[in-house]
């Protein structure tokens, strides 16, 4: 076990230098202090590791073989701080980052444009969960950041609150009519109904909102992405649940309708989450600051 760095960097200042009063100016110290130190470390490991010339002072056939890995170790930390540097500088460095698919696409992928055109030599990887696979994967630590669907509640959790985003059914021309006038939640359900598969937090979210009207939601077909949804719905197999805000421009071209309720559902909020025991690397930091900042 090493117990004095200090003393390997005394010998190894001391031989690139070849002198004891050079090797004492550029680390600071006296000539005594070097000479001590390279005592200290001739009595730990047992053998004389310099000769004494006119000119100075020479390695030893031990010195130089202590020399040589001396070395290399010290390239190696001079690597090391050269690597933290451009993880500092985003030069270099990894973001992992979970997220479903719709808050991947509509929320988090502009933003980590950006940020790839500007730190181009950061690592950007994307994992596409549910809500509730992004929280297992933050906790187990296999991402630095997850984007998900509140309302969440994790002790070990922190939760930024971002954009506020509104559920709606949506459909296309087959039952545009049904978004001419609002109508019931109980009306509606007499139509096809198109909706995620159970398991997200959506899905759950929007069968509290049917339960707490008395009602249960009987889906025709159930699908794994919201664009999925998008497009059956599109395609006159139901009316399918989206997210307002990820589809305006749909509604304007009138490709889609929004069929209002009587009783709207709650609006939500996008969340991104860190866990509160580990510190984010710079990269992490600035990506979580940018979404924070939206």
């Amino acid at each position: 076990m090493i117990h004095n760095m200090e003393l390997y960097q005394v010998f190894y200042i001391t031989a690139k230098a070849g002198s004891l009063s050079k090797a004492a100016d550029e680390l600071f110290v006296t000539q005594p202090a070097v000479t001590h130190s390279i005592k200290q470390l001739e009595a730990k490991l047992g053998g004389q590791l310099f000769f004494r010339t006119s000119r100075g002072v020479t390695l030893t056939t031990e010195g130089r073989e202590l020399f040589t890995y001396i070395e290399q170790a010290y390239h190696f930390i001079l690597n090391g701080e050269r690597k933290i540097t451009e993880m500092h500088q985003l030069t270099h460095g990894e973001v992992k980052i979970g997220a479903g698919d719709t808050l991947c696409k509509h929320f988090l992928l502009p933003h980590l444009k950006q940020f790839h055109e500007s730190f181009p030599k950061v690592k950007i990887q994307v994992t596409n969960r549910t809500t509730t696979e992004t929280i297992t994967l933050l906790k187990e630590g296999k991402i630095d950041l997850g984007i998900v669907n509140l309302p969440i509640s994790d002790p070990h959790i922190s939760i930024q609150e971002s954009i506020v985003i509104h559920d709606c059914f949506l459909t296309g021309a087959a039952y545009k009519q049904l978004a001419e006038t609002p109508i019931s939640l109980q009306k509606l359900l007499e139509y096809p109904i198109i909706l995620l598969e159970k398991g997200s937090s959506t899905r759950a979210y929007l069968d509290h909102f049917a339960e707490g009207h008395g009602l249960s939601m009987k889906p025709e077909i159930e699908l794994g992405s919201v664009d999925l949804l998008i497009e059956f719905a599109r395609n006159g197999f139901g009316i399918a649940c989206g997210i307002r805000e990820f589809v305006n421009q749909e509604l304007l071209d009138e490709t889609l309708y929004e069929i209002q309720l009587t009783t709207p559902i709650p609006a939500r909020k996008v969340g991104i989450i860190k866990l509160k025991s580990t510190p984010l690397s710079a990269a992490a930091t600035h990506v979580y600051d940018t979404l924070r900042q939206m």
